[in-house]
């Protein structure tokens, strides 16, 4: 799941749970809205952790360090 679609999953939430006040027989609206709304905060996190995950590995600097020869002192 993207931002985008977790953050569309939110409004959407939000729009049922406080926007709307129709009533349906065996369906509540406000309690879809809810659910909604905690699937798309759950998908936004999981998104900001999956993206941080990844930018993590891609920080890494790989140093190569030149070979040192032994000296040896002749006397």
């Amino acid at each position: 799941m993207t931002y985008g679609t977790a953050l569309f999953l939110i409004a959407v939430g939000a729009i049922l749970r406080f926007a709307v006040t129709a009533d349906a027989e065996g369906f509540n609206i406000n309690n879809a809205g809810t659910i909604l709304m905690v699937v798309g905060v759950m998908g936004l996190v999981l998104s900001f952790l999956y993206a941080s995950m990844w930018s993590r590995r891609r920080g890494v600097d790989v140093v190569e360090q030149p070979i040192v020869r032994e000296r040896r002192d002749r006397i």
